[in-house]
């Protein structure tokens, strides 16, 4: 179902982010998806990672799906209140364009050899019982952003099956994508997964933003 608000959010992001610099706009796959190389330094991606090793437990997932290797990383929501990682997410945002207040908790995720996140989608499905809640806690999910911040000696790709992409991490690479179309309807092309790590260890930060204030 189209959604003019999330169509507004849409055209406006991504007007924003063909014009910043060093922005690689990835082109003919269905949906809207831009590359900034060197978004962090090593040293900031370091100073992220160690807060993930601190704090990291088990991934958890909105659905009820049993398949117990769907999502096998760790994961935290590192503290939006402490200034290292305050001024990194108010980076983001302003990178993106959104207001802070739309933006969820930075997450941070680790994943070891073997482990890996299926294919999903970032939007919210409002056929589930998740939903609802949901829906009062700032809507659906928008944009994605999500930053590299080192590279496994092997494996642990993003894959965008339905739109036939694949990207390798690189430390400190931001990847943004819209999750809805044009319409403001969820676009299936934005499924994505992550696939096994083979050798070394791979850590991410994703950032995900709302339709509206997130509470």
């Amino acid at each position: 179902m189209s959604d003019t608000r999330l169509a507004e959010i849409g055209k406006a992001t991504a007007a924003r982010l063909k014009k910043q610099p060093g922005v690689q706009v990835v082109n003919g796959i269905g949906f809207d998806i831009y590359i900034r190389q060197g978004f962090l330094t090593p040293q900031e991606c370091g100073g992220l990672i160690a807060m993930i090793d601190a704090d990291r437990k088990p991934s958890e997932l909105l659905s009820t799906d049993a398949d117990p290797t769907f999502r096998t990383s760790e994961s935290c929501d590192l503290d939006r209140w402490h200034p290292y990682v305050g001024a990194i997410d108010a980076r983001v945002c302003h990178f993106m364009g959104m207001k802070e207040r739309q933006g969820e908790t930075l997450q941070g995720q680790r994943y070891a050899v073997g482990q890996q996140f299926k294919a999903h989608h970032d939007f919210f499905h409002t056929d589930q019982p998740y939903w609802p809640g949901e829906r009062t806690r700032g809507g659906q999910r928008s944009w994605t952003a999500m930053i590299y911040l080192d590279e496994p000696a092997g494996g642990g790709e993003t894959h965008f099956p339905n739109a036939g992409f694949k990207i390798s991490p690189r430390t400190g690479m931001l990847l943004a994508w819209n999750n809805m179309n044009a319409d403001g309807s969820p676009n299936p092309q934005s499924m994505h997964e992550s696939l096994p790590v083979t050798a070394g260890i791979k850590n991410i930060v994703t950032k995900w933003y709302r339709e509206r204030f997130w509470v």
